[in-house]
């Protein structure tokens, strides 16, 4: 078997990975799947530490490893640690740069340049701020100097990045579970009369649904459910609960138990308020959605209403509340669209996998 190394600068809770964390155990995944024996190093430092250690030494006796893929953290990568103190200043680049003295090509995901936005600046003081904008800037340097390539969940992300790079970006976007496909299931909302759409996911700042709940309420032919977080919810409550009727049913449910959610549903939603944020965010949603091949409504100008549109896997429309109304309406008068857009997402689906990501990766760095 190949071997490759995995690399994140960070410990991930295997029993409940937040969002951020299930991208990478899903990618390291892939990397098994497609065939490779795969080195990680993970964790808080001490055990990244003695993961390198055993990896340099396998080096120097002459293992060969086709490349190393990192995928970065939220956080600058010297402030992982609990107490965000950088305790291992030079253990992770150090390592990048004893792979690349050694020949190793290296590719890195960078998550997200949330850093950069009014959502960060909103939720992080400011001293805290100045600290983590050196060492995010740090990170970005660092990374100029040691990666081969530079993958990013879309490439509209790249405008946002401050600094050019000298080697190749990738777009590396979220993908599908392949093994989760078997919960396929053709339209069975038998009421020709009514169309059943589906959400699951936040109800924030980032994820403002009121025109949905405002066009499902008032109009007897929509049902919507909405799945979140219990705690989640019970914030939401007093800007949302004013929509609510018998039409629209609020769930808490995760993992198997949101498959029937998934099968009731004609359309999934990604109809959410705009925002720069969203203009190269690439939601994994999207990709989960396509799993359960349903079409989607997304808006125009969104990074996943682009993929949407361009796969014509379900409808991207202007961001307004007659606009949401009249598409609707279109879909329950037109509903053969729906099959062809479920049509469309199978045509996708193998380019679309977690195992297709990896097989890029491994594409773009064993040259």
């Amino acid at each position: 078997m190949p071997n490759c190394i995995f690399h994140i600068p960070y410990e991930v809770d295997l029993n409940w990975p937040s969002a951020s964390q299930i991208r990478p155990m899903r990618m390291l995944q892939a990397f098994k799947n497609i065939g490779y024996n795969v080195d990680v190093v993970m964790g808080y430092g001490i055990e990244r530490e003695k993961s390198i250690s055993l990896i340099e030494d396998k080096i120097k006796r002459g293992t060969k490893y086709d490349f190393l893929y990192s995928e970065s953290s939220t956080e600058p990568t010297l402030l992982t640690e609990k107490n965000h103190i950088p305790s291992f200043p030079f253990l992770d680049f150090g390592f990048f740069k004893f792979c690349k003295n050694n020949g190793i090509k290296i590719g890195l995901f960078y998550r997200d340049i949330h850093w950069r936005f009014d959502q960060y600046k909103n939720t992080v003081s400011l001293p805290k701020r100045l600290v983590a904008y050196t060492f995010y800037h740090y990170d970005l340097k660092k990374y100029n100097k040691l990666i081969d390539v530079f993958y990013l969940p879309s490439l509209k992300m790249y405008d946002y990045v401050p600094i050019k790079f000298n080697e190749k970006v990738e777009e590396l976007p979220p993908a599908i579970e392949k093994d989760k496909l078997k919960y396929e299931s053709n339209k069975v909302n038998e009421d020709t009369n009514k169309i059943n759409i589906f959400y699951v996911g936040g109800l924030n700042y980032l994820y403002n649904l009121n025109y949905l709940f405002e066009v499902v309420r008032d109009n007897e032919e929509f049902n919507l459910t909405v799945c979140c977080r219990e705690k989640e919810w019970e914030k939401a409550e007093q800007e949302y609960g004013k929509y609510l009727n018998d039409r629209i049913n609020i769930v808490h449910k995760s993992g198997d138990e949101l498959i029937p959610y998934f099968q009731q549903a004609d359309i999934l939603n990604l109809f959410v308020e705009p925002q720069k944020y969203w203009e190269f965010a690439m939601p994994v949603k999207l990709f989960d959605y396509l799993t359960y091949q349903k079409p989607i409504i997304a808006v125009k100008g969104t990074s996943s209403g682009e993929f949407v549109s361009k796969n014509n896997v379900g409808w991207t429309i202007e961001y307004s509340k007659d606009r949401l109304k009249e598409t609707l309406f279109h879909i329950l008068q037109n509903s053969y669209e729906l099959e062809e857009k479920i049509y469309n997402i199978k045509i996708i689906l193998n380019n679309n996998t977690w195992e297709a990501r990896a097989k890029k990766v491994a594409h773009d760095l064993k040259g």
